[in-house]
């Protein structure tokens, strides 16, 4: 490597860094609020049933418009539009940290959304533009930023505990702050800029997917609380459906659409962002009950509670770092896909046999270390997959439907098992045995899911790769064998 290539190397390093840190923050930000929601509830006097629109305002702008910051990271470039999505995120941070009550407090979260919305898309088109023309390097890149997803996830739990016990909830949100901020200094020196592309801009669409893919979630989530068969749950079912095919019919009459429908005929996309889709329904269910558990039936309080995750976030950092990529190069992406989710399904259901009279060490450390070594083995070949399938113009747009799929499979998972935990007792506070029926339950829900996803990858991914194009770049073909380091 010559003198002048080797700054030229580092600085890709560094700007993958702020790249995971960036997946890192999106993906903490819907859970570091989990924790402080009690609290949040007292102050700004929310009731009830609003209280999980806390999460859901962000899941919902965050999922609704990862399209639409796809499409202008392809447009405008990826560097502004990241750029935008911190300045954005601060903002909203600033909001929900200062608001004195339940219309600000969603207001905020919903801006935070947006903010991701806008970085998710960027971030992983510019991990491409600096990773993608060097196959042996970008599964290194995709293993450290898919990494910093679970690392997010837990992290957040752990931080909120901390900051709501020494601190107070609003300092959830003013933790964004001073990243965000290291961020705006830190992308002109990183990242690579790229110029804006002619093209419009679909609105109409990106205002029917978002309303679409909120009123679904609120039906789901309404529904175990004002029953499936009630009037209000079917209007708005019937309206989320009524949106989307309304999304997709604009979509199939514009020139330019939102998500250019033929995208899917790129073999192996759909599939990959179908195991996405289950991979976050079953995932974002297990975290979410296992931290009930351990709260409300073993007794933690939110300090350790927290604690009680970081084996397990250890465990898959490690697993998407440094074992996923050696599976994939030893026996094919879709094989190690297949095999995560199939281990995820036995961690899941090794988590449905947790006690009420149970402990951490017998009913909650080894399914978690399972359940963790299989999200680690699928999460990276189906992100990998995804983004690989696209062509390279539609870098962005790609980015955007995979984190779609992963966070709208995370919203109508948790929903739909919240519902299934209900049923089954977890409604029932102060009851140890109901609470650990219903949450064995909602375990068993998600351990289906993931085995659906394993029985689906395994019928519909390609084994063999297509042709290549004419570039010969590994990071633009259709092949499951992602590029693996060696």
């Amino acid at each position: 490597m010559s003198q002048m290539e080797a700054p030229v190397s580092t600085r890709r390093w560094w700007a993958l860094g702020l790249i995971a840190a960036a997946q890192f923050m999106v993906i903490m930000d819907t859970s570091i609020i989990g924790v402080a929601l009690p609290k949040m509830q007292t102050d700004l006097g929310f009731s009830p049933g609003d209280l999980s629109w806390v999460f859901n305002a962000y899941v919902v702008a965050f999922g609704g418009l990862l399209l639409l910051g796809g499409r202008l990271s392809d447009l405008l470039g990826a560097r502004r539009v990241f750029a935008a999505g911190w300045a954005v995120l601060l903002i909203g941070s600033l909001v929900a940290g200062f608001a004195g009550g339940v219309g600000a407090e969603l207001t905020g979260r919903a801006v935070q959304g947006v903010g991701a919305a806008l970085i998710a898309p960027a971030a992983l088109t510019l991990l491409m533009t600096l990773f993608g023309s060097n196959p042996r390097e970008l599964t290194k890149a995709i293993a450290l930023y898919g990494a910093a997803a679970p690392a997010g996830g837990t992290a957040g739990v752990f931080l909120g505990g901390v900051i709501t016990e020494y601190l107070s909830w609003p300092w959830v949100f003013f933790l964004n702050v001073p990243i965000a901020l290291v961020a705006l200094i830190a992308i002109p020196a990183l990242m690579p800029q790229a110029p804006a592309r002619r093209g419009s801009i679909d609105f109409v669409g990106a205002l029917t997917v978002t309303l679409g893919l909120g009123a679904g979630v609120y039906a789901i989530v309404r529904a175990p609380e004002v029953g499936w068969t009630d009037a209000s749950t079917l209007l708005v079912g019937a309206a989320a459906v009524a949106l989307l095919v309304v999304f997709v019919a604009v979509q199939a009459g514009r020139q330019q659409p939102l998500m250019r429908l033929g995208i899917f005929t790129a073999p192996n996309l759909a599939a990959a962002n179908v195991a996405q889709l289950l991979l976050g329904a079953a995932w974002v269910p297990m975290w979410f009950f296992l931290n009930l558990y351990l709260q409300q039936v073993l007794g933690l309080s939110a300090f350790p509670s927290g604690s009680a995750l970081l084996p397990m976030t250890t465990f898959i950092m490690l697993g998407m770092i440094v074992v996923a990529p050696k599976a994939i190069a030893a026996i094919g992406a879709k094989k190690t896909l297949v095999t995560g989710m199939a281990i995820l399904t036995a961690g899941l259901a090794g988590l449905s046999l947790i006690r009420s009279d149970g402990s951490f060490w017998t009913d909650v450390l080894p399914a978690s270390l399972i359940a963790a070594a299989g999200m680690s083995l699928a999460f990276i070949p189906s992100l990998g997959i995804a983004l690989s399938s696209a062509r390279p113009e539609e870098g962005g747009l790609a980015s955007g439907i995979v984190n779609t799929s992963y966070q709208i499979g995370s919203a109508l998972g948790l929903a739909a098992m919240t519902a299934v935990a209900a049923a089954n007792g977890a409604d029932r506070l102060g009851d140890l045995t109901s609470l650990t029926d219903g949450y064995s339950a909602a375990f068993v829900g998600a351990a289906v899911i993931a085995a659906a996803g394993a029985v689906l990858a395994a019928i519909s991914l390609r084994s063999a790769p297509p042709a290549a194009p004419e570039t010969g770049d590994p990071a633009v073909s259709g092949s499951t064998e992602v590029p693996a380091s060696r």
